[in-house]
Parts: C-alpha cells; structure tokens; sequence
C-alpha cells in the first residue's frame, strides 16, 4: 500500500536491491498536531472563518489518517493492515455518535440514521466508486471470491438481525428498541463481528489476501517501514483520528443549524457523519482500486461496513443502557426496500469473482436513490 520509495537520494535503488524505509512527510506530522491545538480554541458560536479554517484542517486531518493507516498496514501485512483503518474508522464514528448523545444535540434516530447512512454510502458508493474506477483504468478486476462472500454473508445477518428484525418482529413495533431488544442487537454483532475477524485473521487467512496484479508486486519489494516510523506513524494516526473527532463536533452544530435552516430532513445529518468518519478508508480504497488491487478494496469497504455494525452498535446499545437512553434503530419500510436491494445487488455483483464498470454504475445509482429519497 506504501509506494516504493526506496528510491531515494541516501543510495538505494531497484537496480541494486536495496532500499530505504520511506520518510515521513512533514504535512503529515504537523496537521494532526494542529488539529489537536485548536481543540481548545472550539466555541458554542464558530465564525465563518473559524469554521472554514476547521473544516480545512480536518480534512487535512483526514488524508493524515490514510497516510500513517497505510504505513502500519505496510507493516504487519493483509488481511491485519485493513483492519487497521476499520478500526480507526469506527473508533471515529463512535465516538462522534457518543459526543453528540452526550451534549443532548442529537436525537434518538441518530445512531440508526448514521448506521444506515455508512452501511449505504459503502455498499454502494465506495463499492460502485472503486468498481467504476477500476473498471475504466483495468477494464475487468479479479478478486477471491470466496472473501468477499464471506464478507457479504456476515453483513446480509448483522443488517438484518440488527435493522430490520426487531423492528418488525412484533404487532405493533415501539417507537424505541427495548431493553431486551438493544442486548440482543449488541451480542449478536459481537458474536459475528469476532467470528469473522477471527476467519478473516487466522483460519482462512488467504480468502482475503490480495492477489499479485497491478503494482503489487512492486509493493512487495518496498522497504518495511522501521519501528521508529511506525511508532510515529502509531502516535500521528491516534492524533489525527482525535482531531477529527473533535473538529467534526465542534462543526456537527453549524452542520445541524444549516440542515434546519434548509429546511433538510434531519436524516441527511447521519449522512454527513457518516460520510466523514469514512473519508480515510474511501480514500484508500479507491487508490488501491486505481492500482488494480480491487481485493484490498474490497477488503477495506466491506471491512469498515461489518466494523460500523459489529462495532459501534455494541458501544451505542451499551451506553443506552446504561444511561437510559431512548434509541430507535428500525428502518422504515423505504430503508428496508434500500438494504435489501443494495445487498441483492451486491450479492449479484461479486458472484462470478470479476468486476466490470456495469456493476459499478448499478451500485453508484443506488446510492443516488437512496440519497434522493432521503433528502425528498
């Protein structure tokens, strides 16, 4: 995932063998720092400009996260490198989701909608985006298939059982999950999410290994970063995921005022979170796509969907509980037509172990339905 950078002016080179471990780029260690030092400079009432300054370094916060996520990945290797994003990603989406509960800014249906938002925004939008890419530079992409259907079996069970069944499983579904019915949604993801973590990382560890196309195999000649870099690269990427947390906070307020101003249904905030917690791995998903890795896209697009379950709804339904906390994560009869679709489709389009950019433009219009019916 790193590019061979061994290359350099210190004297290694292909031709010789050797190679230099790549050095860190400046921008990437002074962005997160920075993000973390206007955390205190945060008010109720952001300016204009204070929002576009904050808004400028979190994205550069963002693309920081990918950087340093793709060092440690290069470094402990697939499957583990993709879960190390995953991770990120969800340890930003809950922590946001906990941060705006907490400051009593959010409703009940924040969590559903921004569950539903990521699930939605990677089944189709990541998915179809790098299916599309791919596509036009490589014409068709090879992937294992016996990974990806993995990957998708899990996901059909845990949106199902966590989305939908509870919510249609008696006469006269509540407004809010239950007790019972929030203890149910958090073990079953549990028990899913860490039997294929544990397929993914041990039994069948070369269902989701990344076969050697594209540049790959120069990847593989690339120089392991050192343990000082990924150490620092450990230090950076916890510092640019808390940055993001936080800028993403401070600026949830004017996002919901500009929402409501527009007159814009309250789901589309969802959208938004959720569109940003997954800004790092989109961007490395579709890089890995662009370079005819489409198996290590799909492994950080699935990934992140199964970690937006298996994770944060656990984490969501055990504060509820605790803190007593009315939450709702039933779909309505639109959303489910959506997910049932968006995973038909899904199911149909890695079914033969090749891509080409139909499917990518099939899964790219869906997310155009859904985002059109959200915001009508």
């Amino acid at each position: 995932m790193i590019r061979d950078q061994g290359r350099s002016k210190t004297g290694g080179s292909a031709g010789t063998g050797r190679h230099t471990s790549p050095r860190t780029p400046r921008w990437s260690q002074w962005l997160p720092i920075t993000g973390l030092a206007m955390v205190p400079l945060h008010t109720e009432a952001p300016s204009t400009a204070a929002v576009v300054v904050a808004s400028v370094i979190l994205i550069g916060c963002v693309i920081a996260a990918v950087h340093h996520g793709e060092i440690i990945a290069h470094k402990v290797g697939e499957p583990f490198g993709t879960l190390v994003l995953a991770g990120a990603v969800t340890v930003i989406e809950a922590s946001l989701i906990l941060a705006m509960m907490l400051s009593g800014s959010a409703n009940p249906d924040l969590p559903r909608d921004t569950v539903f938002a990521a699930i939605m925004l990677i089944l189709n939008g990541l998915v179809g985006g790098c299916l599309l890419m791919g596509g036009i530079r490589h014409g068709e992409q090879k992937f294992v298939l016996e990974g990806v259907n993995a990957a998708l079996c899990v996901l059909a069970a845990m949106a199902i059982l966590v989305l939908v069944l509870p919510g249609v499983a008696t006469d006269a579904p509540a407004t809010h999950y239950s007790p019972a019915q929030l203890s149910f949604t958090a073990l079953v993801s549990t028990i899913l999410y860490g039997t294929f973590i544990f397929v993914q990382t041990i039994r069948h560890r070369d269902y989701f290994l990344p076969e050697g196309t594209g540049d790959l195999a120069a990847n593989a000649h690339a120089a392991p970063p050192s343990r000082r870099t990924v150490a620092a690269s450990v230090f950076l990427l916890v510092a640019s995921l808390v940055s993001v947390i936080f800028l993403a906070k401070a600026l949830s307020g004017p996002v919901e005022a500009a929402v409501a101003a527009a007159a814009l249904p309250r789901a589309l905030v969802g959208i938004l979170i959720a569109s940003l917690v997954l800004a790092p791995e989109s961007v490395a998903a579709l890089r890995a796509a662009r370079r005819n890795r489409l198996q290590t896209s799909l492994n950080l697009a699935l990934g992140s969907a199964l970690a937006t379950i298996g994770l944060t709804i656990p984490v969501i339904a055990i504060a509820a509980l605790a803190s007593g906390w009315p939450l709702s994560l039933a779909l309505d009869p639109e959303s489910m037509t959506l997910l049932a679709l968006s995973l038909g489709v899904a199911i149909l389009s890695f079914g033969t172990g090749r891509t080409t950019i139909l499917q990518g433009a099939v899964h790219l219009v869906l997310l155009a339905a859904y985002v059109f019916t959200t915001a009508t």
